[in-house]
């Protein structure tokens, strides 16, 4: 089985909104599946899948105040209660899951490796602790359970930058700090001013916290001027967990491409060390007026010209975003399911990629990220 590390999958914004999580895709049907359906994603699908370790994200969605029935994600433009009420709901379906030894929220500590755990060597009578290798880690948990770490996705559930430690403590490694609407911190890659609108001093505020904190950046969905300036406010390394190439996408003009990454933003990321998830919704990998549907040739010329900007294949990995706001329709042909990533892997051997290769993009680049990251 082919490891993956997918560093954005929407689970408790599914589950909150009415997917049972629990059940095998073979069983999920009906009012079961929820929102997006045909489903791809369900727990059992990913530990399956070798998804044995991603990014889950807590996903919110700022909207006009006095909708009168906005969905479990949705919250009032600015009021940060409601949005931390909205947060902490799909938190709490992490935690369950995690109660139940379904998941485990120990990204970081699992992949720097416990220090009871391998063999044993060393020289000049010198002992050292060896942590056993990733997929050997993974193969011997007879429970199947993913390593997760928590990605909000909109920051606005965290109502100040003093609450941001008690988010980390239940397993927040990462923040973006809008989605597509702007949030309290940030202009969102939607927003109508998002070429002049970029961070809030509430948003440089939370900025200086993440730092100290060891909370990572992540770039995806913020506006041109937001990424300009958030690059500018902190050096740490930063990712963007599922962005696309908007040279691919229609380049600077085009509508919508401030939701992906220009040229000089990806060669950015990459100089700091960080990592890419390249996202697989099939509109995010056609150029405009393109006829689909989108192919893992679509995904192979994302994922190439990452490598050709960064230099190599160190800075790109997956961030399916599967089932986050649209269905299984809408993945690349010959990927219905989390078990057909594995037509990733063929394409790259396809693409005389070498074995250490393939295995970066599917799950190295991303755990030695985190396996790196501070504490």
């Amino acid at each position: 089985m082919t490891l993956f590390f997918d560093a954005h999958l929407d689970l408790a914004y599914l589950a909150v909104s009415g997917r049972d999580m629990l059940r095998p895709l073979a069983g999920l049907q009906g009012p079961a599946c929820g929102p997006h359906p045909p489903a791809s994603v369900t727990l059992p699908e990913l530990s399956a899948a070798g998804v044995r370790l991603a990014l889950g994200t807590i996903f919110t969605e700022p909207v006009a105040d006095g909708r009168a029935e906005p969905a479990p994600e949705q919250y009032p433009a600015g009021d940060a209660e409601a949005a931390h009420r909205r947060g902490r709901a799909q938190l709490e379906a992490y935690l369950t899951w995690r109660d139940q030894g379904l998941v485990a929220l120990d990204l970081r500590a699992f992949l720097r490796g416990d220090p009871h755990v391998g063999q044993i060597r060393g020289g000049m009578g010198v002992a050292e602790a060896v942590p056993e290798p990733v997929p050997e880690r993974l193969a011997r948990e007879r429970s199947g359970r993913i390593h997760l770490g928590i990605l909000i996705e909109n920051a606005d559930p965290i109502r100040g930058p003093e609450d941001l430690a008690w988010w980390k403590e239940r397993g927040v490694v990462a923040v973006g700090l809008a989605w597509a609407r702007s949030s309290r911190y940030a202009a969102g890659n939607g927003a109508d001013d998002g070429d002049r609108a970029g961070l809030t001093d509430a948003g440089r505020r939370l900025m200086v916290e993440m730092d100290r904190l060891g909370v990572v950046l992540d770039l995806s969905h913020l506006s041109r001027r937001a990424t300009e300036e958030a690059l500018a406010a902190t050096d740490r390394p930063v990712i963007a967990s599922h962005s696309n190439c908007r040279q691919l996408l229609g380049g600077e003009p085009a509508a919508g491409a401030p939701r992906h990454l220009a040229d000089a933003t990806i060669r950015e990321i990459a100089r700091r060390g960080g990592v890419i998830g390249v996202n697989l919704y099939a509109k995010f990998l056609l150029a405009p007026g393109e006829a689909g549907p989108a192919t893992t040739e679509h995904v192979w010329a994302h994922i190439d010209h990452i490598c050709h900007l960064a230099g190599g294949t160190r800075s790109v990995g997956l961030g399916s975003d599967a089932d986050g706001g649209f269905s299984a329709d809408l993945l690349p042909s010959g990927i219905r399911r989390a078990r057909d990533f594995t037509r990733l892997a063929e394409m790259l051997a396809a693409k005389n990629w070498p074995d250490e290769d393939i295995a970066a993009f599917c799950w190295g680049n991303w755990a030695r990220f985190w396996g790196a990251a501070p504490p």
